[in-house]
């Protein structure tokens, strides 16, 4: 069972979100959140991808928690580069509050795929 995954609308607006948050993050000069920031943001719709490409349900929801895991440390992540800057009197990221609503959407449309997927699976 292969789902193709550029149909899923999960996957595109985790490429969406992970473009925004490269594009955002380009000129931080906080290197090391960034790389961390980055990493993060392009594994959620990557992990999508390589689920789906492995050919099982159980395998695709492994990695389908993955990605969602990958929603959740982004949103720390956004959170921590938020709280940074404030100490440190640095610009924060312009839309740092829409990237982290967009974390949680993607997180939510995650979970039901992988419910979705597990209702598939069961004979």
């Amino acid at each position: 069972m292969t789902h193709n995954f550029e149909n899923l609308d999960v996957w595109k607006k985790g490429c969406d979100l992970a473009v925004d948050v490269c594009v955002t993050s380009h000129h931080s000069k906080q290197f090391a959140l960034k790389d961390q920031i980055q990493r993060a943001a392009i594994s959620i719709p990557s992990n999508i991808a390589e689920g789906a490409e492995r050919g099982s349900p159980k395998e695709f929801i492994k990695f389908l928690g993955y990605s969602q895991g990958s929603c959740g440390e982004l949103r720390t992540q956004l959170t921590i580069h938020q709280r940074v800057s404030e100490c440190l009197q640095l610009e924060p990221f312009k839309n740092t509050e829409a990237l982290i609503e967009d974390t949680k959407t993607v997180s939510r449309m995650i979970r039901g795929l992988i419910t979705r997927v597990e209702k598939d699976a069961t004979p």
